[in-house]
C-alpha cells in the first residue's frame, strides 16, 4: 500500500470521491501542512493554523497508480481558483498536493502541467506542490460523511452532483460496489 495525500476543498467531498476508485484502500479526513499540533476543526476552520482539510489516501498501485489519482484530484474540483471551493473560502480549502517523496513531486509537477497546458481550465492551475510532513486525522464524525448523511443537504446539493460527474467521467475506475452505491 501506499499513501496520497491531497486537499481538493472540502474534505467530505474529496473523501466520497476517493472511496469509489478500484485499489484505494483507505481514505482519511484529516488536516495537514499547518503549524499546529493535533489541530481541531474549529481551530483550523479559523484559517488561522496553516492547515488544509485533505484526504490520506491509501491504495495499492497494482490496482491504481498516482497518476490515476492525480487525473482524478485534477478533475474533482476547480484547481484554478485561489483558497476556495465554491462556497467554501478560505486557506484551510486550497488545492494542494502533498508529495511523499521525489517520484511522487514530479508525477505532481507533469500532472499539474498537463492540466495547464490542456486549455481544460481558462485560468491557470494554482495547486501547491508541498513535501508531506504530518496528517492529522480528522474528528470521527467526520470520517466516511457522505456514506452516513447522503440526505442531509450538503451531501445533496454539494456532494452529490460531484459524484455524478465523477461516476460518468471515471466510469471505468469504479469498484462495482461502489458503482450500486453511488446510485443510492
Amino acid at each position: 500500500m501506499q499513501l496520497a495525500t491531497f486537499g481538493a476543498g472540502c474534505f467530505w467531498c474529496t473523501e466520497a470521491v476517493f472511496q469509489q476508485l478500484r485499489g484505494v484502500t483507505s481514505v482519511v479526513s484529516g488536516y495537514s501542512g499547518g503549524q499546529l499540533e493535533n489541530p481541531t476543526y474549529e481551530q483550523v476552520s479559523t484559517g488561522a493554523t496553516g492547515h488544509a482539510e485533505v484526504c490520506q489516501i491509501g491504495y495499492d498501485p497494482g490496482q491504481i497508480t498516482y497518476d490515476e489519482l492525480l487525473e482524478v484530484f485534477f478533475t474533482i474540483h476547480d484547481p484554478t481558483t485561489l483558497n476556495r471551493q465554491g462556497d467554501d473560502i478560505g486557506t484551510q480549502y486550497r488545492s494542494v498536493i502533498f508529495y511523499h517523496d521525489e517520484e511522487q513531486r514530479r508525477a505532481a509537477e507533469a500532472a499539474k502541467a498537463r492540466v495547464n497546458a490542456s486549455g481544460v481550465w481558462k485560468k491557470p492551475i494554482v495547486t501547491e506542490i508541498k513535501p508531506f510532513t504530518r496528517f492529522y486525522p480528522a474528528e470521527e464524525y467526520h470520517q466516511k460523511y457522505y456514506r452516513r448523511s447522503p440526505n442531509q443537504a450538503y451531501c445533496r446539493y454539494v456532494i452529490r452532483p460531484k459524484l455524478d460527474k465523477f461516476e460518468h467521467v471515471f466510469r471505468l475506475k469504479l469498484s462495482g460496489d461502489d458503482i450500486k452505491e453511488l446510485r443510492r
